[in-house]
């Protein structure tokens, strides 16, 4: 067995691996940038080493100083995790030579696999289904142009080299190839250094399913089930579950023999993912073959009883499968959701800072793979993810509710958080229906995110809380010392709670347990010890169980509950009228300015002082987590000044320019 293992990777990955070997009694050591000097996996580890400064180019992905840590801490072994070096042939070679075991699959699986014509040309040949289009390097966009009319639109433009939803675009029309052709390249160069793009059909109406399997060095190779993967935005995963709600047996069967078909074809062994797309009609083609742990394991975990990372452990330390494919059986279902430092209230922009509050949800179905804690920080010089929230149920259904509450309870302050949008999708009645594609996002929110798409299955509930929350703080008040005799605080118990335009007449008393909160005819029995500055309410509302995150905000609360952020104000009746009577404060006017709508790179700017500029024309490009923006304007107008040029760094909302 193994004796110490270097992860030569940073976040939850790293995490997730040093939590396996502990298990395992083997030692470990973690690798670090300036910029993670206090991150939680460098904690965990038990030896830690420095490797440079916080651009990944400069530590992370330099070959030669993760083979340094290795020699100076003496590790025998590199798990790579995914991301950074996990799939580059050339570190599994530095590696070899120098005498150190790779966690993970043979030079031969990693480079055949990682590019995508290659990987398609083997797959064929080892009989899997494969999309149709030319599997071949595509020359400019003029070729692009002409391989599209023979294919027929629409298409898929990829990346060669590609993985993550980077360097892909989908083309409907010569003028979405020419322009997607040249983005995909620009994005393929910037994330992989190569600009080569080939051509696929687009599959429309596409489900997004995925194969693990697992193959070890005597020639056993096994499929685990599949994953479903279909809600995308922007080709990245957003929930991931198994099994699938799409796939029956025989589909599953035929799915998992390709896949270990294709993993015999290059003598893979480790863990391996082999992805397809599914049509309606249950067709399915190879997508691609990721030659390394995916982010979303864990639901395979759950649903198999399986520990991936200690599988590829034993693997790479020479021992056999401890399972044959006759013993693998689905049991259950599980939930994963990607909890990320963004703001889907506008456009999911990234977001960076100190997470001055973080507490992660419990529950015996419940399981949090993170790298964060409260305390440290999303940096803006890695992935923004903050962890992966998983459930596990008896069934869908289960697996579902079971998510919705743990969101409720993930409390998060400090960055920009995904989690309502996250709740939004778990609670929408086509996804609880399973009637998934990789459109669904783009479907289902085509105009972006907003608190009015989160349907509520009872409104009251927000009501309620924010009023028991209001009537414990007058409580509060009422004890102050040193009050005037005859001009004591009297708490009242009758309130107007506004919610956007709804305003509420509530009645509020305490009770032994709690409160009572009464809406015309009905009564709200309020179950809990929630105490004042709290922020999550826990609480049994009439028999339902449920959490709602509440904190004073301005003069009155803001509640996130079932995917919804809820302003609300608690008045007594005569403020409520007159509240009526205050204006309405106009936001300010800022038509005239194209502000950066994240922090990133100004890559490009395409007009100049003067230009006039038609709505829909590109103005600039700005470039965030290695994925290229086009800025275009929404209205005709004329540039009037310009205030950033090309290769400046842009805060939120700086300035670029402003029209006349």
């Amino acid at each position: 067995m193994l004796k110490k293992i270097l992860v030569a990777n940073r976040g939850e990955i790293a995490c997730r691996v040093f939590t396996t070997a502990k298990t395992m009694g083997i030692a470990t050591v973690a690798v670090y940038s300036d910029a993670d000097a206090d991150a939680l996996h460098v904690q965990m580890a038990d030896e830690a080493v420095n490797i440079g400064p916080a651009a990944s180019a400069e530590s992370y992905l330099v070959i030669d100083k993760i083979i340094q840590a290795c020699r100076d801490t003496g590790a025998d072994a590199v798990h790579p995790g995914y991301g950074f070096l996990s799939e580059n042939a050339q570190f599994r070679d530095a590696l070899d030579e120098a005498g150190i075991v790779f966690i993970g699959p043979g030079k031969k699986a990693i480079e055949s696999m990682g590019d995508k014509i290659t990987s398609k040309l083997i797959a064929e040949k080892a009989g899997v289904s494969c999309i149709p289009g030319y599997t071949d390097v595509v020359r400019d966009a003029e070729h692009a142009l002409q391989i599209s009319a023979e294919i027929g639109y629409p298409v898929m433009l990829k990346a060669s080299a590609g993985g993550g939803g980077k360097g892909m675009r989908v083309a409907w029309d010569e003028a979405d190839c020419r322009d997607g052709f040249e983005r995909a390249t620009n994005e393929a160069r910037t994330s992989f250094g190569d600009t080569r793009i080939f051509i696929e059909k687009y599959i429309q109406q596409p489900r997004h399913i995925e194969i693990q399997i697992m193959a070890d060095s005597h020639g056993n190779v096994i499929y685990l089930g599949e994953r479903e993967c279909s809600i995308q935005r922007r080709h990245q995963k957003v929930i991931e579950e198994a099994p699938s709600p799409f796939l029956n047996e025989a589909t599953r069967q035929k799915m998992g023999e390709q896949s270990c078909a294709l993993a015999k074809a290059v003598d893979y062994q480790s863990a391996g993912t082999v992805e397809f797309i599914a049509d309606a009609d249950m067709n399915f083609y190879f997508l691609e073959m990721n030659t390394r742990l995916q982010v979303e394991h864990p639901v395979t975990e759950l649903v198999t009883g399986q520990d991936l990372v200690e599988m590829m452990i034993r693997v790479a330390a020479g021992e056999a499968l401890s399972l044959t494919q006759d013993q693998v059986s689905l049991t259950g279902w599980a939930m994963e959701s990607r909890v990320y430092a963004e703001d889907p209230f506008r456009n999911f922009m990234p977001s960076i800072g100190r997470l001055f509050g973080y507490r992660e949800p419990q529950g015996d179905a419940v399981r949090v793979d993170s790298g964060v804690y409260q305390g440290g920080e999303v940096s803006m010089h890695y992935d923004p993810m903050i962890s992966k929230l998983i459930t596990y149920g008896d069934n869908r259904t289960e697996a579902i509710d079971r998510m919705v509450d743990a969101l409720d309870a993930y409390y998060i302050r400090g960055v920009n958080h995904n989690i309502s949008f996250l709740n939004a999708l778990m609670v929408h009645p086509r996804f609880v229906a399973g009637e998934l594609t990789t459109n669904f996002i783009a479907e289902e929110f085509a105009d972006g995110f907003n608190a009015d798409l989160v349907p509520q299955n009872n409104p009251a509930i927000a009501v309620v809380v924010a009023a028991a929350v209001h009537q414990a703080y007058c409580e509060r008040a009422a004890l102050i010392s040193g009050q005037m005799a005859g001009h004591e605080y009297n708490v009242a118990t009758e309130w107007v709670v506004i919610t956007g335009d709804t305003e509420t007449a509530v009645s509020v008393s305490q009770t032994i347990s709690g409160f009572m909160v009464s809406i015309d005819a009905s009564d709200y029995a309020i179950e809990t010890d929630w105490a004042l500055g709290e922020p999550l309410f826990q609480a049994r509302i009439n028999e339902q169980i449920l959490t709602v995150q509440v904190e004073r905000a301005d003069l009155g609360y803001k509640l996130f509950y079932r995917g919804a952020e809820i302003d609300a104000q608690v008045l007594s009746p005569k403020a409520a009228q007159l509240n009526q009577l205050m204006p309405e404060k106009v936001p300010a006017d800022l038509s005239k300015f194209l502000l950066s709508p994240m922090p990133g790179l100004l890559v490009k700017l395409a007009v100049k002082v003067g230009d006039q500029v038609k709505a829909g024309e590109e103005l600039a490009v700005v470039e965030a987590m290695k994925m290229e923006n086009s800025l275009r304007a929404v209205q005709d107008g004329i540039v009037a000044t310009i205030s950033a040029e090309a290769g400046d760094s842009l805060e939120v909302d700086q300035t670029i320019l402003a029209f006349e």
